[in-house]
């Protein structure tokens, strides 16, 4: 195995089975994923050394037209409680994040209808407006095409659309009124439009193997995107999966090191669910290669309602108590906060050759 792991770090290069290999082996090694863990923290310092990107995270409304079995948002979830924000109320969610020293904002949402491509784009319009130095970041699930351009064209700077599972079956059990192929068509589709995309999956789902993981580990090589969100899967006690077991920070640990050896320029969240299930489960992402944090700046009345899992942290705390409790821990696990766009350096790179090119042709 430590030779696949030297090849993979050295070389960014293996295939399907070596993957595999690699996988099943670090699920019984402890002193390889802590080799693992340390070679991809290097690969992170290399790339954004030791910052933290912060994003005001606003949770905008917990309707969803979709039913994926693993969800609490599902649109079968009749004791959900729904909440949907106005304009008003998440442009004034921006302004107090600004307030706090925020600049890049991330809309997210449920695939909720009232929410059309008209209101969308005068939300987007109105937020750049008053904040043109900030990044609008959507995730609002599928839409067409021409929507994505209409939101792009308003600045709209990001797309987060996690793919959740690159194994055909998986998808198709898990996500009863969706197609990965209609998935796959967006998230290319926001890469064509100019868009910093994200995508990603879960860790731990009913079912998954370690072959499903290498598929989505290669799919992502294969996309190449800005973002990688690497979660564990937690199990809400209203859906079908209810009484499945859930993800393991371990697990999901060791997905995240070897996506950021696989996309060495891409920002990877910490993200909140591996805090609900260990009290320094985002700390030990980011010492396995994590960049990126997101305080959430959605009012406290609504966070309790946006279940996508249940006990989620920090669901009681104002966005300001939220950003420095964030800020301490950051800092006691050796990093260093950034509140600025944290712009990826994939992105930086084609901004780069654009502007490169544009000057060979004058």
């Amino acid at each position: 195995m430590a030779d696949l792991l030297e090849k993979l770090y050295r070389n960014n290069g293996l295939d399907r089975g070596e993957l595999i290999e690699l996988l099943d082996m670090l699920d019984d090694d402890e002193t390889m994923r802590n080799r693992l863990y340390r070679y991809a923290l290097a690969t992170r310092m290399c790339m954004y050394g030791n910052r933290v990107f912060l994003r005001g995270l606003i949770e905008f409304s917990s309707f969803c037209r979709k039913d994926c079995l693993y969800c609490g948002l599902r649109r079968s979830n009749g004791k959900a409680a729904r909440y949907r924000m106005t304009p008003d109320d998440i442009i004034a969610c921006c302004g107090e994040g600004y307030r706090l020293g925020f600049r890049t904002f991330v809309l997210q949402s449920g695939e909720d209808v009232w929410y059309t491509a008209d209101r969308l784009e005068s939300l987007i319009r109105q937020i750049k407006g008053s904040y043109p130095d900030a990044a609008i970041t959507l995730s609002v699930g599928e839409r067409p095409r021409e929507e994505y351009e209409r939101f792009f064209r308003a600045g709209a700077d990001r797309y987060l659309l996690r793919h959740e599972t690159a194994s055909l079956p998986l998808y198709k059990r898990l996500h009863p009124d969706a197609s990965f192929t209609e998935r796959i068509r967006c998230l290319r589709d926001l890469q064509e439009i100019g868009y910093q995309v994200g995508a990603g999956f879960m860790v731990g789902l009913p079912g998954q193997t370690n072959e499903d993981l290498a598929e989505d580990l290669l799919f992502l090589q294969s996309l190449g995107p800005d973002m990688a969100g690497i979660g564990p899967f937690i199990p809400h006690s209203r859906t079908p999966l209810a009484g499945e077991r859930g993800g393991t920070v371990e697990k999901t640990r060791t997905m995240v090191a070897l996506t950021r050896i696989m996309l060495p320029e891409a920002n990877i969240p910490a993200t909140t669910a591996l805090g609900t299930l260990q009290a320094d489960g985002r700390e030990l992402a980011l010492l396995a290669g994590a960049n990126v944090m997101m305080p959430n700046l959605t009012p406290t009345v609504h966070r309790p309602k946006y279940a996508l899992y249940e006990n989620k942290i920090c669901s009681g705390d104002e966005a300001s108590v939220c950003l420095g409790c964030l800020e301490m821990r950051i800092r006691m696990a050796g990093f260093e906060v950034d509140m600025g766009r944290g712009d990826s350096r994939r992105f930086l790179a084609r901004q780069a050759s654009a502007a490169g090119s544009g000057a060979q042709s004058l």
